[in-house]
């Protein structure tokens, strides 16, 4: 009879202990517990161990604290009538103490912050042109965290930062962007070619004027030093022979000048052939031409 009854006792207390067991239950960090009895929310259990009433108390479910990233694609048009993909990552967490709001507010929270930021995007991205739009991804992605953070913190949950990662225009767009950034850049550069080319012929030309401008004063002293030097002979010759005119000193030099040249043709390597008349009467009408040349020349300059 005593073992009869020790089978019923132990089964009671193994029942018992289970039930007391069950009681207990654990909650992770960053994450709390919605307890609820008999189907209305009772508390919201923290992390650590956690007892709750057997057969009354119900762990309905988990809220975890974490930051959660939402990543969103969204398709729009500018104010100059281009298509324009905008990827947006909306980071997001439920706020400790509105645990109640998001487990019970929200069924589907992501496609509720999808919708909000579609309205936000829509109400700012239209009336930018595309230059405006690549020019204020951080002012798009203020305007959606405050809009956001407005209308999200009603169902619990904290917008933490959403970043406007990218601008995608469409593929012909985005080409045609390239090809008119090419022509400009392109444009520069031939510019900056014609300036260079600009430089170069005008160093050039003053480099040819003033290379002419040295060579005619080169010419100038040349001739200048000559008719000193041909003054000196035919005062030179009039004092050692009686009775000779500056004319016929000149052309006795002209003709010394004659034949020195003829001696440097001949004595150069690179002489060309040349065909001169050579008789007396030539080389005196040579002379009477470059000495007539000299003394019309020396009559304009007085």
């Amino acid at each position: 009879m005593d073992v009869m009854w020790l089978i019923p006792l132990g089964a009671l207390a193994l029942i018992f202990l289970i039930v007391i067991l069950s009681s207990f239950f654990t909650v992770n960090t960053a994450e709390v517990a919605v307890i609820t009895r008999f189907g209305k929310f009772l508390r919201a259990a923290d992390p650590g161990l956690n007892w709750k009433r057997p057969f009354f108390d119900t762990v309905a479910g988990m809220v975890s604290l974490r930051v959660n990233q939402i990543s969103l694609t969204m398709e729009t048009k500018t104010k100059d009538n281009v298509f324009v993909t905008i990827p947006i990552s909306v980071q997001n967490r439920v706020r400790p103490e509105k645990v109640y709001d998001a487990f019970y507010k929200l069924s589907d929270p992501t496609a509720q912050i999808k919708s909000y930021v579609e309205q936000v995007i829509l109400g700012h991205v239209p009336g930018m042109t595309l230059d405006e739009v690549f020019a204020s991804q951080s002012s798009i992605a203020a305007a959606v965290k405050q809009e956001l953070d407005a209308d999200m913190a009603t169902f619990g949950f904290e917008i933490v930062n959403v970043l406007v990662t990218d601008i995608v225009p469409d593929q012909k767009v985005k080409s045609a962007m390239n090809d008119i950034n090419a022509a400009q850049r392109e444009q520069v550069a031939a510019n900056a070619r014609g300036e260079a080319e600009k430089i170069l012929v005008v160093k050039k030309a003053e480099a040819e004027a003033e290379s002419k401008a040295l060579q005619g004063q080169g010419i100038a002293n040349q001739r200048k030093a000559i008719i000193e030097g041909l003054q000196t002979s035919i005062e030179q010759f009039q004092k050692v022979v009686d009775g000779a005119s500056s004319r016929d000193v000149m052309q006795l030099v002209l003709v010394t000048q004659y034949f020195d040249t003829l001696k440097s043709i001949g004595e150069s390597d690179k002489t060309n052939t040349l065909f001169l008349s050579h008789t007396p009467s030539a080389v005196k009408e040579v002379s009477d031409q470059i000495l007539e040349s000299m003394l019309v020349a020396q009559q304009a300059k007085n």
